[in-house]
């Protein structure tokens, strides 16, 4: 830009502040889509839900410090640790993280907001209401003791009849769909909103890490989601999906837990690691060894981490074949971890490290999580996993890696990124303090776990006898157990205090190379004033004037001059930039779509099932009117001039980040398809009861009929897009309407088929499988004629046309995916069992 057209930069500042402000009142806070509020708002909930954690941690503590305690009752202690492991896991460590990533991921990529602001907004409601149903069971007394993972049958109906697995089930869903939200935002915004010029292999190491992390969040979450809809629908409504004598069977819950549990190990493990990848380089003062070999390490992990939950399953009397197979997955996935250890050990070496408050928790990190990681060997190992299951030792494993692996990095990102978000230094002698008490307190609490452990003691006993000899090493980990809590304590009064009492810091205080330190501190809601080029995977060690010089508005879209929060888009594997894109404003819908969902969960507790299809309902009208000012609607993006910008509004593309968010929202749904498929050849094949009618109830003709029709609509939408992407768009609205006519029929079919199956599902898992399978086919054919009859709408208004041609891209991709969906699901569960079974 010109000297003589450059905005001043007050102007700028002004212009910006205008269009990217948070609103004023109560009403203006409720409606906030930006990713810094979001961000810090998902930060303080799950620091309210850590202290409450950490409190039920003490009374269990407290418990167990003698022996033959009644401190509590035991139904009230059961309902204490299952609610501490489910708050800590789902409450606390992976809200947590994602809050860390939605602030720092668009300040890091050289961004002003993550791609889909609103549904950032919608994910941290549904995390705030799931949250607070979940803990208002335990207010209640009617909290889940069946633990946090809610083995079957324990948590089924016949052995915890009251609300308290409802409460657990329909909460946690609830949560995962935040968890989902969030996993689809920073996926699509990583890959398609960094600066221009930040190709992958320029991208900061967070980012990496965080990229990794949500596409694990994207495949793994979908197996647990499908695990509580199983298990919900089998207490509420008698389905024997985990019940022997139905044709169930409960192991497949610990197939369908473990599937999502143990990716959440490297879930809350790899962005722990992003942030000491991070902090490593900027106080050892030199790039970091071996990035690619980062890189490696951060995929191979993610993939790997997918192989291993029945290591979690070694005692249910699984074919040895299978303990081999993954036990040795269990010790292969050390590599990788191993790999980045060394990394960070070879830059301390070669650098000239600072112990810094950040580095001193980093250290702590390395001690434990090293430590952690060297007992998960000793569990892969099958002879050794049979003698210490279901004892401490498992229970202090599991802490040596989550909190040494996720708790000590995520302390230490606090002290590093305090200065950015308040302007202020913590205090040196309150941080060290609290983590001389953190680190002691914690070896003391789960170091001497080990050897309860090893001494056979079981977790989740209520008392145990003094005759067991555990006395005295209980009294330890609790005296243990109370000065980590003091610890913490001192860490919270630090970050209480520096608001008001901590020094001025100055800009960049600790000399990092990303570029959220290029910004004011703290940022101003849009973040960067001009957008910068990136061509270095150091940008500010190689230019520590940038920040000036976007302040200045020096780099491209400075300002706001069309009125519109604008982001650059770019390719995803080289950042060259393709698009604008024009992200909505604040908006009260995220929260009334959330608001009606907790509606449906609050419904399906009480048993009142037709407020819950109203409020399902609602929901769904909600989120389809969030969607109509959106593309190429005038309100979403005026023109403000006839000519073409260049680059483009993404909603005069083909390929905008909507493309992509439906993309991989699809890939999350097919996670979700794929688990339920796994079910049904699981129950097939395994289950001792499992019934497959000589005749199938499902009519060949109507499974044929259906799926014939969407496959019709499906080429014929293919067909019309072509054409739309070829400049012609006479006749579109007219083919939208009949393409929509023919998911219309797949659906009447496909209800015929339904009605005609005539299933019992109450009686057989069979037929319950088929009934979900069925409802799934039917939820996703409704989704992609609504929307298609839509477009037809949108079409004669003149929001689709064929200088906007972007939406019918992103619907086509519902239709592709339902058409394959369907198709596997006609094989599997229609020929299949004819062909294997004979029957008609």
């Amino acid at each position: 830009m010109s000297e003589s057209r450059r905005p001043e930069p007050e102007r700028l500042h002004q212009e910006l502040s205008a269009v990217w402000g948070n609103p004023p009142g109560w009403r203006g806070r409720l409606s906030v889509v930006n990713h810094s509020t979001l961000g810090l708002r998902f930060m303080a909930t799950g620091l309210v839900f850590f202290l409450l954690g950490g409190v039920l941690a003490m009374l269990v503590r407290s418990q167990l410090a003698l022996p033959g305690q009644a401190f509590m009752a035991p139904e009230i202690y059961h309902q204490v640790v299952t609610m501490h492991g489910t708050v800590m896991m789902f409450l606390f460590a992976i809200p947590m993280l994602e809050g860390l990533a939605i602030y720092l991921i668009p300040k890091m990529i050289g961004t002003r907001d993550l791609a889909c602001p609103r549904l950032t907004a919608f994910g941290y409601w549904c995390y705030l209401f799931g949250g607070i149903i979940l803990f208002a069971s335990l207010l209640l007394e009617m909290a889940p003791d069946s633990g946090w993972f809610m083995y079957t049958p324990l948590s089924s109906g016949e052995f915890s009849p009251g609300p308290g697995s409802d409460f657990w089930l329909l909460g946690i869903t609830f949560v995962e769909i935040s968890a989902l939200s969030a996993g689809v935002e920073l996926t699509v915004s990583i890959l398609r909103t960094r600066a221009p010029g930040m190709a992958l292999h320029r991208m900061p190491l967070f980012a990496w890490y965080i990229l990794a992390m949500a596409l694990m969040i994207v495949v793994g979450f979908p197996p647990l989601i499908l695990g509580s809809v199983l298990l919900e629908l089998e207490r509420a409504a008698g389905m024997p999906f985990f019940t022997v004598a139905g044709g169930g069977d409960p192991i497949l819950w610990q197939h369908l837990f473990w599937l999502f549990g143990h990716p959440e190990v490297y879930i809350i493990f790899l962005p722990a690691a992003g942030i000491v990848s991070t902090l490593i380089p900027v106080f050892a003062g030199r790039p970091i060894v071996g990035y690619g070999w980062v890189v490696a390490a951060v995929v191979i992990t993610g993939f790997i981490s997918f192989g291993l939950w029945v290591h979690h399953m070694f005692t249910v009397g699984i074919p040895q074949l299978a303990q081999a197979f993954f036990s040795a997955a269990s010790m292969l996935v050390a590599v990788p971890t191993a790999i980045q250890v060394f990394v960070w050990l070879a830059t301390l070496w070669l650098g000239r490290p600072r112990m810094t408050l950040p580095m001193l928790w980093v250290s702590g990190f390395l001690v434990i999580f090293v430590c952690g990681g060297l007992t998960g060997v000793m569990l892969a190992l099958v002879p050794f996993n049979w003698q210490v299951h279901d004892t401490h030792f498992v229970v202090a494993h599991l802490h040596y890696v989550l909190v040494g692996g996720m708790l000590f990095p995520l302390v230490a990102g606090a002290y590093y990124w305090l200065p950015l978000v308040t302007g202020r230094m913590p205090s040196e002698r309150l941080g060290r303090l609290g983590f001389w008490l953190t680190f002691l307190g914690f070896n003391l609490t789960f170091l001497i776990m080990h050897w309860t452990g090893l001494l056979g003691m079981p977790r989740r006993i209520y008392t145990y006898d003094t005759a067991m000899g555990w006395d005295l090493y209980n009294l330890i980990s609790s005296i243990g157990g109370f000065m980590m809590a003091a610890g913490i304590a001192a860490v919270l009064l630090d970050l209480v205090l520096h608001g008001r009492y901590g020094r001025t810091a100055t800009r960049n205080p600790w000399g990092a190379d990303s570029l959220e330190w290029s910004l004011a501190m703290p940022p101003a809601n849009y973040n960067f004033a001009s957008l910068p080029r990136v061509e270095s995977r150091h940008p500010l060690w190689e230019a520590p004037t940038l920040g000036d010089e976007i302040a200045r508005g020096e780099h491209a879209r400075p300002g706001a001059p069309h009125g519109r929060r604008e982001l650059l888009g770019g390719e995803a594997l080289t950042g060259r930039v393709r698009e604008v894109i024009h992200l909505p404003g604040n908006s009260l819908l995220p929260l009334y779509a959330a608001l009606c969902l907790a509606v449906v969960c609050v419904s399906l507790l009480v048993r009142l099932y037709p407020l819950a299809l109203l409020g399902l309902a609602g929901a769904g009208v909600l989120l389809l009117r969030w969607s109509w000012e959106n593309g190429g609607h005038p309100r979403a993006a005026p023109l403000v001039h006839d000519e073409p910008e260049d680059p483009p509004l993404h909603s005069r593309t083909a390929d905008g980040p909507g493309r992509w968010t439906m993309g991989v929202a699809l890939l999350a749904d097919g996670a979700f398809f794929l688990s339920l498929l796994f079910g049904w050849f699981y129950l097939w094949t395994v289950s001792p009861e499992w019934q497959m009618p000589e005749q199938s109830p499902l009519s060949l003709p109507l499974l044929v009929g259906a799926g014939g029709a969407f496959t019709l609509g499906a080429v014929w939408l293919e067909r019309r897009l072509r054409v739309l992407r070829a400049g012609e768009d006479s006749g579109l609205a007219a083919a939208l309407f009949s393409i929509a006519a023919l998911g219309g029929l797949h659906l009447l079919l496909g209800a015929a088929l339904l009605w005609r199956a005539e299933l019992a599902p109450t009686a057989s898992a069979h037929d319950a499988v088929l009934l979900v399978a069925l409802l799934y086919a039917l939820a996703h054919g409704l989704l992609a004629g609504v929307l298609t009859l839509l477009q037809g709408r949108r079409a004669t208004l003149g929001y689709v046309s064929a200088r906007l041609p972007f939406e019918p891209g992103v619907v086509a991709l519902l239709w592709r995916y339902h058409l394959g969906a369907y198709w596997i699901l006609v094989a599997a569960l229609g020929l299949l069992p004819r062909l294997i079974g004979g029957g008609a």
